[in-house]
């Protein structure tokens, strides 16, 4: 789509965005950062990425083992 503009149509579809981005409403790093951590944080205890998953409910478990001879 883009190589079937011309220069100008893409230059109007960037101020269009740009003006759209504009109205977004900001907030400084330093507090969404806190958020994020402290969610992350009250998250973890649920993650199954750092608890590791219960073996009975893993899916991915082999069923059986090997058998030596």
């Amino acid at each position: 789509m883009a190589q079937d503009l011309s220069k100008k149509e893409l230059l109007r579809l960037e101020v269009e965005q740009l003006r759209k981005e504009v109205k977004n409403p900001r907030a400084p790093v330093s507090r969404t950062g806190k958020e994020i951590k402290d969610y992350v944080e009250a998250q973890a205890g649920r993650d199954p990425l750092l608890r590791g998953v219960p073996e009975d409910r893993n899916p991915f478990k082999e069923k059986g083992g090997c058998l030596r001879s």
